[in-house]
């Protein structure tokens, strides 16, 4: 999930109008990167109202912060860096992650579009289930990689790790992928 409607330049001017405390450009930022903070939030807590919380805290330490901002790295990765170390701090206060299985309620089995429906529901268990297995740190870069559109540079950045490491969890997870997948389908 991309932010909408600006480009990278105009994030960093809004982070400038924001310093100056501007409402108005903080409920710009807001619509530019809320869906975005949100999606990561829920992807790694994995409840709404602890991701609604996190998004609240995320745009309250914009508008504290928004002057500590270097312009060393693009406003999104910023942003989303306050995300993880948020999440980081969610989680340790909770102790360990909840989890949930989304049952999906399929009505007439006869239909086609009812079989191409059950196919896709049960490839996407598939990957959520092995989603769930990944480890916080290669579930993150798989998130941020593929869900966020991140340069692995960035993701180095946000997780505030070497450029080697994200690369290394990236492969250890597809690989994990690529094995929980294939033992999944053949049952």
């Amino acid at each position: 999930m991309k932010a909408k409607g600006l480009d990278p330049d105009e994030h960093i001017v809004l982070l400038r109008r924001i310093a100056a405390g501007s409402e108005q450009a903080l409920s710009e930022f807001y619509q530019a990167f809320h869906s975005s903070v949100y999606a990561f939030a829920l992807k790694l807590l994995k409840d709404p109202v602890d991701a609604a919380e996190i998004l609240n805290g995320v745009m309250m330490e914009v508008w504290r912060c928004a002057s500590l901002f270097e312009g060393r790295s693009r406003a999104r990765t910023w942003v989303m860096g306050i995300t993880h170390h948020k999440i980081i701090d969610q989680l340790r206060k909770r102790g360990r992650h909840k989890t949930e299985e989304i049952d999906p309620n399929i009505p007439d089995e006869n239909s086609s579009v009812v079989l191409d429906a059950i196919v896709s529901a049960e490839n996407a268990k598939f990957i959520r289930r092995c989603m769930e297995k990944l480890s916080d740190a290669h579930h993150q870069v798989v998130h941020l990689t593929f869900f966020e559109d991140l340069s692995y540079p960035e993701i180095a950045q946000i997780l505030n790790c070497p450029l080697g490491t994200v690369k290394t969890r990236m492969f250890h997870a597809k690989q994990l992928l690529k094995k929980c997948l294939a033992k999944l389908m053949k049952q």
